[in-house]
C-alpha cells in the first residue's frame, strides 16, 4: 500500500474482518477504526468511512471535499460519531485495565490532512505517543490552537447559519498551515517550551500527575464505600442484638 494512501486502501476493502487485528479495533456496515501506524497518543485510532455506494473516492478524498455536499456529509459524520462511542469506550476500558484509570480522549480532524481519505482521529490527551516528535506534530493536535476540528463542534456547523457553515467548510490551507507553526505550548497549563524534548518530558510529567490524582481519588472513594458498607453492617448488627 502507498503511504499517502493507505487509508483509501482500507476503505476499499469489502469485507473490513479481513484487516489483521493488528491494524484493525473494530468495524461497522459504513466504517473501520484501524490503530495509527504513527501514534501520538499512548491511544491513538483512526475512524475511515468506508467507500461505498453512492460514496465515491472523491467524495470521500478528504474533509473538504465531503463538505461540499452538506446533506451526505452529515450522514458521513454522523455514521462516524456513531462509531466513535464505541471506539472511545473500547479505549476507555483499556485505559482502566493497563494503568488503573482513565483520562480524555479527543475526537476530531486535521483542517489540513497529510493523508488521503477521511479520517477521524480518536486521541488520548496525554499525547506521549512514540511519534509526537516534532513541533507541527503537536500544533496539529493542540486542542486550542485551531488545527484539530474537534468533532462536536463540525457537526455544529450543519446548523448554524448557512454563511457560516460555507465559511468554515472552505478550510483555506493557508491559515490552517500558519498554525502549525505557533510556540510550543503545554495545553494543559499554557506553559511555554523551548523544544520539543522539553515539551515531551513535560507532558509525560503532566500525565503522570494525572494519574496520581486519579488514582488517590479513586482510593478515596473506595474507602469512603467501605465505611458506609462498615456502618450498614454495624446497625444490622445492632438490629439482630
Amino acid at each position: 500500500m502507498s503511504t499517502t494512501t493507505v487509508l483509501r486502501d482500507y476503505a476499499l476493502i469489502a469485507d473490513p474482518a479481513s484487516i489483521p487485528l493488528s491494524v484493525r479495533l473494530s468495524h461497522t456496515a459504513q466504517s473501520v477504526a484501524i490503530f495509527d501506524a504513527y501514534p501520538k497518543g499512548i491511544f491513538h485510532i483512526l475512524i475511515l468511512p468506508r467507500i461505498i455506494s453512492p460514496l465515491t473516492v472523491t467524495d470521500l478524498a478528504n474533509l473538504r471535499g465531503l463538505l461540499k455536499n452538506k446533506k451526505q456529509a452529515r450522514a458521513v459524520l454522523l455514521d462516524l460519531a456513531e462509531h466513535a462511542k464505541s471506539v472511545k469506550a473500547i479505549i476507555e476500558e483499556e485505559m482502566v485495565s493497563r494503568y488503573g484509570f482513565k483520562w480524555g480522549i479527543w475526537t476530531g480532524f486535521h483542517a489540513v490532512p497529510s493523508l488521503t481519505h477521511v479520517h477521524l482521529h480518536l486521541i488520548s490527551n496525554d499525547l506521549c505517543g512514540p511519534a509526537l516528535t516534532t513541533k507541527r506534530h503537536y500544533n496539529t493536535f493542540h486542542p486550542k490552537i485551531g488545527f484539530f476540528l474537534h468533532l462536536d463542534e463540525v457537526l455544529q456547523w450543519f446548523d448554524a447559519d448557512p454563511s457560516y457553515y460555507d465559511s468554515m467548510s472552505k478550510l483555506d490551507s493557508k491559515p490552517y498551515e500558519l498554525l502549525t507553526k505557533e510556540d510550543l505550548a503545554c495545553w494543559r497549563c499554557g506553559s511555554s517550551m523551548k523544544n520539543m524534548p522539553t515539551l515531551v518530558n513535560h507532558l509525560l510529567e503532566e500525565w503522570r500527575k494525572e494519574a496520581k490524582r486519579s488514582r488517590a481519588r479513586s482510593s478515596e472513594k473506595h474507602r469512603g464505600s467501605a465505611g458506609i458498607y462498615k456502618e450498614a453492617v454495624d446497625q444490622m448488627k445492632m438490629e439482630i442484638d
